[in-house]
């Protein structure tokens, strides 16, 4: 752990902790890995698309929506990329391929995903101090719901907040002044954030909320943006405990 920030900024309870959840909270790489080679195996053999065209469609695709749809929930929508996938192959809107492309690279990839060590205990931890907790996060609020219910947070987190709910992705302010409402946080009020991403999540939330910003590495060099620079949540697990008794 590096901290780049006054180490006093640490010893003032929180009001509440604040999560991303993609690659913050569990490896997205790996699943998304295993989810996209189950799409792509199921349609060379329905549709005779070799892998090679396959990646090719998929990253057209996926740029053609982001394009499209520019920074909000849906343009991360993996139903929107295999439409556009399809399409690009030059077939019509095949609605039940996209579908059934949709709904097996998720059910893939959630039964790939596990959450890093130390996460739940680190959470449940909080939780016990009475300290508030939200999820705030890009991406459509189905699939993320059904992300954290298959990982056991439902019961533990009190919010959560979605770039669809909130009209744009971070680091736009409006995702930022929901959890605020939804925290019920009052100006000045201690808030850790704590994610993967130096721009979206800490600069964003530094920004909007004047967090305490913590990010977590992905075993590369972390720009010194952050308060806090982490690899393990027993580290974070760390800093929570010495509000035990507070």
């Amino acid at each position: 752990m590096k901290i780049n920030c006054d180490r006093e900024v640490l010893t003032k309870r929180p009001g509440a902790v604040i999560f991303d959840l993609d690659n913050t909270l569990y490896d997205y790489e790996h699943p998304h890995g295993k989810a996209l080679a189950e799409v792509r195996a199921k349609l060379g053999r329905s549709a005779g698309i070799a892998p090679a065209r396959f990646d090719a469609l998929y990253d057209d695709a996926r740029k053609s929506v982001k394009a499209d749809l520019k920074d909000n929930a849906s343009a991360h929508s993996r139903l929107l990329y295999f439409q556009r996938m399809i399409e690009l192959t030059g077939l019509r809107s095949d609605v039940v391929m996209a579908l059934d492309c949709e709904q097996t690279y998720w059910r893939t990839f959630l039964s790939a995903a596990t959450l890093f060590p130390d996460v739940e205990e680190t959470m449940r931890l909080i939780r016990s101090l009475g300290i508030q907790m939200a999820i705030v996060t890009d991406l459509t609020a189905q699939i993320q719901f059904r992300k954290i219910v298959y990982f056991g947070l439902e019961s533990i987190v009190d919010h959560v907040i979605t770039s669809e709910e909130a009209g744009a992705d971070k680091p736009a302010a409006p995702i930022f002044a929901i959890a605020r409402r939804k925290l019920d946080l009052k100006p000045g009020a201690a808030v850790w954030m704590i994610g993967d991403d130096a721009k979206k999540d800490c600069e964003g939330a530094k920004a909007h909320l004047g967090a305490v910003t913590f990010l977590r590495r992905h075993g590369m060099a972390a720009p010194a943006t952050a308060d806090v620079v982490f690899d393990r949540f027993d580290e974070v697990k760390s800093l929570v405990q010495r509000f035990a008794g507070q």
